[in-house]
């Protein structure tokens, strides 16, 4: 069995994750080691994806990333690591490299735009809850804090599904939530234009 099959076999990214000290949250995020990340933004299990910058991959991919190592040397020191024994005689026939997007990357690019989308939105809708709450009772209430009180529940449990549902649940509400997150993010650009506009 070549190191690959060997690391493939055994271990999942999960384990590499926490036996190289990232701390794993019992829903399976972690804050990503690839970028500045003050929130947990990466789903971790067999494969990890981080919903902020990108990087996915499997256990050999982040040894190889964290450690800056070639794919093969970052095998090798998972095998030697968790103590896994392969056949160093063995070699892969060669691969044929596709440019093509498969359906999955076409997938998790949705799923990254969707979800970037709806975590700027709900950061707005929670800035609005604060700055335009009316001052008293007598106070008419300004439609962002309106819109903030009925979206904002609504928009964290779509980020808990895209964070810790099955894929059919994610390819579901993207599917279904797709129009609308586009509708939300020509409004987020349109907001960011006229608060430059002011600030100018």
């Amino acid at each position: 069995m070549s190191v690959f099959d060997t690391v493939k076999e055994n271990v999942i990214a999960r384990h590499v994750f926490e036996y190289y000290g990232i701390m794993v949250n019992r829903y399976g995020m972690c804050c990503c080691p690839f970028h500045s990340d003050k929130h947990p933004s990466m789903k971790v299990d067999t494969r990890y994806y981080c919903f902020g910058c990108g990087e996915k991959g499997d256990a050999v991919d982040f040894v190889s990333k964290y450690f800056g190592l070639g794919l093969k040397d970052a095998a090798i020191k998972i095998c030697d690591d968790f103590h896994l024994s392969y056949d160093e005689s063995y070699h892969a026939p060669e691969k044929k490299v596709t440019h093509e997007k498969s359906l999955l990357l076409k997938f998790e690019e949705s799923e990254k735009y969707v979800f970037r989308v709806l975590s700027d939105y709900l950061h707005l809708l929670k800035r609005w809850k604060t700055e335009y709450a009316p001052k008293d009772e007598s106070c008419e209430w300004h439609p962002y804090f309106c819109e903030a009180l009925k979206e904002t529940d609504h928009v964290e449990y779509m980020l808990d599904i895209l964070l810790t549902g099955d894929i059919s649940d994610r390819a579901f509400l993207i599917a279904d939530y797709g129009r609308k997150v586009i509708e939300i993010d020509r409004r987020l650009k349109q907001f960011r234009s006229r608060n430059e506009e002011k600030s100018i």
